[in-house]
Order: structure tokens, then sequence, then C-alpha cells
């Protein structure tokens, strides 16, 4: 059982039997928790974004990329979290080069046991403190200006990024992540619903939104945020409470925006909110990458035709690059008209990847809602189409559930 003082690790090694054997060797101790473990060094970047450890050990050698690398990003993204790499490798060179990405302790593989527990130990110490350090800082303003609070100090974990994305235009996901969003948010959930689409984002249309401010007033200061700075820049919707982090107003400001600094800003606002939906368009910008990059969900949609399913197949055939692992994408059809001859299931087997969601076409109920400014699913929340956002949304929060059980065994 975890409490405030257990120390909560993550595995990572590309050797299943060693995973095995250090969780093996810490089951026994009380204060310690392995809480994940991954095989590569991608999916320890992922699991260390998902579960948020004290600490995590870390094996240097690994085929998509090495232990340092990961180090390196994860100490950037997630300073609190405390690194451990364990080598082979007993060569000064490497632990020079571990302690300069930002590990703090270096062991040799395989470490005696009362070796690695003191080393966990004192890392757990760290993290504990950093954590403290973190939430004495934040906690008192984050109170005033975030809808339900500091989500990470009052659950003991980061939100979920859900980005929505299509290769193919007309698609609507910005239709999709405008009544996603909506959905998810609650008092206990806060959500904040993201445009990614930086060049000409629709989300203030959308939800009949205005302000002066968007992300090019975050984008210079994405390594000092605060979060005063986010609830200045942040629009409130009205109807829901739900906050918005606006496009640029003109599109030759997309220009000052960069994919580093939009991974940055989403990080920060995993602190703050359980979830930060993103509208990515149907670009394969920068900017969509690092969003996909900090996701913990991927909604990809589809429609019935052709062009549109080829697309997705090459987006899919990509994703394994793009450090996308099928676990983590949910194919839904967008627009479903059923007298169109390609059925859902044809699509599946097409694409050799599910369809969970099927989102039927209602114009007359879609566009009055996109006109208006006023998202179908508060105010036809019994139509086929809402129907279907709210068995999406539900589709997400099994999916997060399934992805957390697997990391936790």
């Amino acid at each position: 059982m975890t409490t405030e003082q257990t120390i909560r690790v993550v595995i990572v090694d590309d050797v299943r039997e060693a995973r095995e054997n250090i969780r093996k060797l810490l089951q026994f101790e009380k204060d310690i928790e392995v809480v994940g473990m991954a095989s590569t060094g991608r999916e320890g970047i992922q699991m260390a974004r998902e579960t948020s450890p004290d600490v995590i050990l870390m094996d240097i050698n690994m085929p998509d990329m090495d232990g340092i690398k990961a180090t390196e990003s994860i100490h950037q993204e997630l300073p609190h979290i405390q690194i451990v790499i364990l080598s082979v490798q007993g060569d000064p060179n490497y632990m020079r080069r571990a302690m300069l990405a930002g590990a703090r302790d270096f062991l040799t593989k395989p470490p005696m046991v009362d070796e690695l527990i003191a080393a966990i130990r004192r890392a757990g110490k760290i993290a504990h403190e950093e954590k403290r350090k973190v939430e004495e800082r934040y906690v008192p303003e984050r109170a005033a200006v975030a809808p339900g609070g500091d989500y990470m100090a009052a659950s003991g974990a980061y939100g979920k990024v859900i980005v929505v994305y299509s290769p193919k235009g007309g698609v609507g996901t910005t239709t999709v992540a405008t009544n996603l969003a909506v959905t998810l948010h609650n008092p206990e959930t806060p959500v904040v619903l993201v445009d990614g689409k930086i060049q000409f984002g629709d989300l203030m249309v959308m939800l009949n939104v205005r302000g002066k401010n968007n992300i090019t007033d975050l984008a210079p200061r994405a390594d000092e945020l605060d979060p005063e700075i986010i609830e200045e820049v942040l629009i409130t919707h009205g109807d829901t409470g739900m906050k918005l982090l606006a496009a640029p107003l003109r599109p030759e400001q997309s220009e000052d925006i960069n994919g580093e600094q939009f991974g940055k800003i989403l990080a920060y606002l995993r602190r703050l909110y359980a979830y930060v939906v993103v509208d990515a368009g149907s670009h394969l910008t920068d900017v969509a990458i690092s969003a996909m990059d900090a996701s913990s969900l991927l909604i990809l949609l589809t429609m019935q035709d052709i062009p549109s399913i080829n697309d997705v197949r090459l987006f899919l055939d990509l994703a394994g690059a793009l450090g996308l692992g099928s676990e983590r994408i949910l194919l839904a059809l967008s627009r479903f008209d059923k007298r169109i001859a390609i059925t859902p299931e044809a699509i599946g087997n097409n694409l050799k990847h599910e369809v969970a969601v099927v989102i039927p076409q209602e114009e007359r109920v879609v566009l009055p809602s996109v006109n208006r400014g006023k998202p179908f699913i508060l105010t036809e929340r019994k139509r086929p189409v809402s129907r279907a956002i709210l068995e999406l949304a539900e589709k997400v929060r099994q999916r997060l559930a399934e992805l957390e059980s697997v990391q936790e065994i």
C-alpha cells in the first residue's frame, strides 16, 4: 500500500529477466513499491510521464534509445524524478556522461542487493524533498487559479494528455476534441482544451469565447511557467468552466512557436489538470509530433472514403517511429454513414487496428452546434452523435486505466 513515505520505482531494462530479478529483490522492502517496468528508453520516458515515480532504475544499453539519452529527457521534463543508472560498463566515462545527463547515482550490474536498496532510498529521499518543494511553491497559488485545484498534488499523479488527430483534413478533429473535452470535464477531473492547430485554430469559435491572450504568450516563457502566468493566458468557457488554451490570433504568429516549447507547455499543464485534450488537426507539424510524444493516448480519426483510410494506414506505419505503440492509439470512425458500403469492421480489418468507436454523421445537429459555438454534447445529449462522444469518453477512460494496470504489473 502506497503511503507518503513509500518510494515509487520504475525499472527500465531491455532484458526481461533483469527487470524481473530486480522487481523480486524489491518486493520484500516495505518502503519501496515497483509501479511499472519498461523495456526501452522511449517506454521509460512515457512511463515516467504516466506514473510520476520517485526513482527510475535505468539500464544504459537499450535498442531504441540508450539510458543516458532517456535520463536526459526525463530529467529535463520531470526534474523531481531521481534516476539511478545500472550498467555492465564500469567505465568512468559512462559514469560522467550519466551524471551530466541528470542521473542521481551509478551502479555496476549486477548490483549488490544492499547497495541497490541503499541507492534507491537515497534517491527516494531526495525525490520526496523535491516534491515537497514543488508543493510549497505552487499549491497556495494553484488553489486559486485552477478549477479543482492542483491536480498533481491532490491525486499524486500527473494528468493525461489526449491528442485528437487525423492525417486527412475535414474529418472533424476539432468537433471531436471540443465535445470530448466538455464530456471529460468535471470538478474532480478538470480539463484544459489546447488548440494545436497553430496556424488556423478554431477552438475559440467552437466554444464562442473571446480572449486577448493565447499560446504565443506562453511559448517564450515555456521554461519558467507558473500558475499565475497560466491563469492569465487561459480562457474560461462560461457554460462549463472548462479552460481553453487558444491558438495565435494571426497565422504568421505560429512561426514563434516550436515543438519543444509546445511539449513543455503540455508537460506543465499536466500538473494542473486531469486531462489535457489537444486538437492536433491534420498536419504532421513539429507541434503535432511534440503533442503525440507527450500523449497518454492518441485518438486517430478516419472516415469511410478510400483516401482517408489510406492516409491512416500510412500514419499507422509511421507510428512506431514516433514512439506510439498500438495500445496508445484509439481508432475512431468519424462521420459514419450507414448508406456507404464500407463498414467499420472492413476498415478495422484493412488497417489491422480495431475501430473502437463509430461517430455517426448528423449534420443537422453538428453544423448548427458549430455555427452557434455551443458543443452539441451540452444541448443534444440524447442524439446518436452525442451518445457516440459519451462512448468515446468512456473508451478513453478504460484504455487509460488498462495502460496504467499493464505498467504496474
